[in-house]
């Protein structure tokens, strides 16, 4: 396990700028060449990783997967959050969100109330406006942490509700006549809570299947009401 575990670990290290020489990984992780062609077969075969004749290459989606999977083998998850970017998180998110027909929005900043706001990922699609906090934190995470991580995130979600129409905000929720803005966390390993004061927290893994089941959950979650136009409207189904 302690082999797979450093082969992963090299392939996160030498492919945040894209495909690597299969010889690299080999030096990097310290092992034999026979075994890591055998681990990278496997690897592929996992959809992980794709093979050419000296090299290996592996998707930002991938690169998720394949840190997920060092942190299952009991790799630190410090190191591991070290080996991955802000923006591999964001494009995940943005991504998954197209996949299911929102149309998003990275790195939204706007003022309201006196102070500067930004909001990681946004994605539209009527009536659900998802406000996704991308953290990637590096060791098992306490509840008052979380409650301050998932305060501030609702903080963003309804002043960004608040703050709407804004002529420096080209947002698609703006065009419609009501949205329901819906705060959430985006993690990249489970921690105990899968919510926190109504407010989903999402491992990376599971993001795709949150998406693809918000709209019958939505009413259970905590989500912020606005009308637009001054047209007044219920949120029943």
């Amino acid at each position: 396990m302690s082999v797979e575990r450093n082969l992963v670990i090299s392939l996160l290290k030498l492919t945040k700028e894209g495909s690597v020489l299969i010889e690299s990984v080999n030096k990097d992780a310290r092992i034999p060449s026979v075994v890591a062609l055998e681990l990278l077969g496997k690897l592929q075969n996992e959809n992980l990783v794709y093979l050419k004749p000296d090299t290996v290459e592996v998707d930002s989606t991938s690169r998720l997967k394949l840190a997920v999977k060092a942190a299952s083998l009991g790799a630190d998850v410090e190191h591991i959050s070290d080996l991955l970017c802000w923006q591999e998180f964001e494009e995940i998110a943005a991504l998954a969100l197209k996949n299911n027909g929102y149309i998003v929005q990275n790195n939204v900043r706007f003022k309201h109330a006196g102070h500067r706001w930004e909001i990681d990922v946004v994605g539209c699609k009527k009536p659900s406006v998802i406000c996704i906090d991308c953290k990637h934190w590096q060791r098992a995470i306490t509840s008052s942490a979380l409650k301050r991580i998932v305060d501030l995130q609702a903080q963003r979600t309804l002043a960004l509700a608040d703050s709407l129409p804004n002529i420096a905000l080209k947002l698609e929720c703006a065009k419609w006549d009501r949205a329901k803005f819906v705060p959430a966390v985006l993690s990249l390993i489970p921690s105990a809570f899968k919510f926190y004061d109504k407010v989903p927290v999402v491992p990376v893994l599971q993001l795709q299947d949150f998406i693809c089941q918000l709209p019958a959950y939505t009413e259970s979650l905590k989500f912020f009401p606005k009308t637009f136009n001054g047209l007044r409207h219920d949120f029943q189904d």
